[in-house]
């Protein structure tokens, strides 16, 4: 006799496409190892890595791009309550209540299973959820204060980064002007919140409608690209902080001062090596690596209101595809998280 396979509910996909190919459904409940924590997951965080694996990761080298099998179950960022451990885990207990961004970027490729109501993950991958915020608000930060705070604060892991052959090191923030592109985003709105909380000038760029958003964040100054190109309307910039990056983020080298750093969150089609070399700036990145004791350390932030993460949108996990649809009109003021109450 066939011996009964625990389940739960989840999205998974079963080809590459657009939000029609997320499909709500049961699936296996993920079998503890070593290690590692259950946690019933009462949140998860939307990120940009989702809808890039979601359609294949199309934004990569084809030598990159994921080989995998289907079906796969997308996302890493969740908070929730530890239901059972490892029996080598001592540092936490189930009914802890945790925060978490799951195997990023070593599972990328489908192996973080976020988009589900249970989840394994390697104990030092999790921290305590931050006592005075929701669920909501804790499974929204857990990637982008991560690659916030280890391109401006303290990187946290020796692994090289494939994109240049230098160690990322963050630079001082304290009476530094500072330039945060995509200042609404998911990073880029925190970003704005660490160069303060640092005590940088912060001038940020956005969309008009975002700009009482980030005012109340506290920021400097603001600039409406929709209105004027940024990168002619400062100059003597210690930092450039590009949210946004690709093959535009050159255009902000000649807003740095000699010596200052520009730092594009997305590498990836950066061509201005050269002409950084000759202003004498330095470029600069890193990815973004899982790191349970830095969430630590932030979540004393988010729970005295240094650190607020915004909530752009919620969605039911049943209604995935409705989320990434959002997710591609872009604009977004925050953060889109799902809720699961199917537990």
């Amino acid at each position: 006799m066939q011996a009964h396979t625990p389940k739960m509910k989840a999205i998974r996909q079963y080809q590459f496409g657009g939000p029609e190919v997320l499909h709500y459904e049961e699936a296996p409940l993920p079998v503890i190892k070593r290690g590692e924590l259950l946690i019933r997951v009462h949140a998860i965080g939307l990120n940009p890595p989702d809808w890039y694996l979601r359609k294949g990761y199309t934004n990569l080298p084809a030598a990159w791009r994921p080989a995998l099998t289907f079906p796969i179950i997308l996302s890493t960022d969740v908070s929730g309550v530890v239901t059972a451990v490892a029996e080598d885990v001592t540092t936490f207990m189930p009914g802890d209540e945790v925060y978490a961004m799951v195997r990023f970027p070593e599972g990328m490729f489908g192996e973080s299973k976020a988009y589900a109501t249970y989840v394994t993950v390697p104990a030092e991958q999790v921290a305590l959820k931050p006592k005075e915020i929701d669920h909501i608000h804790a499974a929204a930060a857990p990637m982008s204060v991560l690659t916030a705070w280890q391109f401006m604060i303290a990187l946290g892991h020796q692994v090289p980064n494939p994109l240049q052959a230098e160690t990322h090191i963050p630079v001082p923030l304290k009476g530094k002007k500072v330039l945060v592109n995509g200042a609404a985003g998911g990073v880029g709105h925190l970003a704005v919140q660490i160069a303060k909380w640092q005590g940088a000038h912060v001038i940020a760029v956005a969309s008009g409608r975002h700009e009482s958003f980030l005012r109340s964040l506290g920021i400097d100054e603001f600039i409406d690209y929709t209105q004027t190109d940024a990168h002619e309307e400062v100059d003597n910039l210690d930092l450039v902080i590009d949210g946004v990056g690709g093959p535009s983020t050159n255009r902000f080298l000649k807003t740095l001062k000699p010596g200052g750093s520009l730092f594009p969150i997305f590498p990836l089609g950066f061509d201005g090596a050269e002409e950084a070399k000759k202003l004498g700036v330095h470029v600069s990145a890193t990815q973004v690596r899982s790191n349970g004791p830095q969430l630590a350390t932030i979540a004393p932030l988010m729970d005295n209101g240094t650190l607020q993460v915004a909530i752009d949108s919620t969605f039911p996990l049943s209604a995935a595809s409705k989320a990434h649809e959002r997710a591609e009109k872009g604009h977004l003021q925050g953060k889109i998280v799902l809720t699961v109450t199917e537990n």
